[in-house]
């Protein structure tokens, strides 16, 4: 009996105190991309060997076109997209994911997705909750996102982020 209400009254703390930090709110058009070559222009092999290097990767458009391609974001990392923790909010809007959550130790914590912003206006380490997609961290600028209004958001399948397609969304934002 002592222990649901440990558990109980642990899941409301954290919930408390994962909303005590504020931000500012802006109306912001997000957009959405995966690692796919459509997404991130690169393409299988090279002309200069016949593309018989069809396991290679290169930049396809660009100034950097023909350079291998890594994958990574510009600060370094590679693109993730967001997981929910067990203990969040998801898990009660999706309860049928808290088995599968507790079964394997790597889904316990949250992870923020990747997103690409301008980072003029959001520097690398911005944190930013996006609905609909969950929390991120800005570790990527993209070619065509210019200004405050725009952003991209990072998802692990090219079907997943053309069905998210172009949204004005209210986003939070965290400054580092």
């Amino acid at each position: 009996m002592v222990a649901p209400l440990v558990f109980c009254a642990f899941f409301c703390c954290c919930l408390l105190l994962d909303g005590c930090a504020r931000g500012e709110h802006r109306r912001i058009e997000t957009t959405a991309y995966c690692g796919c070559g459509t997404c991130c222009s690169w393409e299988r092999g090279s002309w200069k060997f016949l593309k018989l290097d069809f396991w290679n990767r290169y930049v396809s458009a660009g100034k950097y076109k023909g350079a291998p391609y890594t994958g990574k974001t510009a600060s370094g990392a590679r693109p993730v997209p967001p997981q929910p923790g067990l203990l969040s909010l998801d898990s009660l809007s999706h309860p049928w994911m808290i088995p599968v959550r507790t079964v394997f130790p790597w889904l316990w914590r949250h992870h923020d997705g990747t997103i690409a912003a301008d980072t003029e206006y959001y520097p690398f380490g911005t944190r930013m909750y996006v609905p609909g997609w969950g929390w991120g961290t800005v570790t990527d600028r993209g070619g065509a996102i210019k200004g405050p209004e725009r952003i991209d958001l990072y998802f692990s399948s090219h079907q997943e982020a053309l069905h998210w397609g172009r949204r004005w969304l209210d986003v939070e934002i965290l400054r580092p």
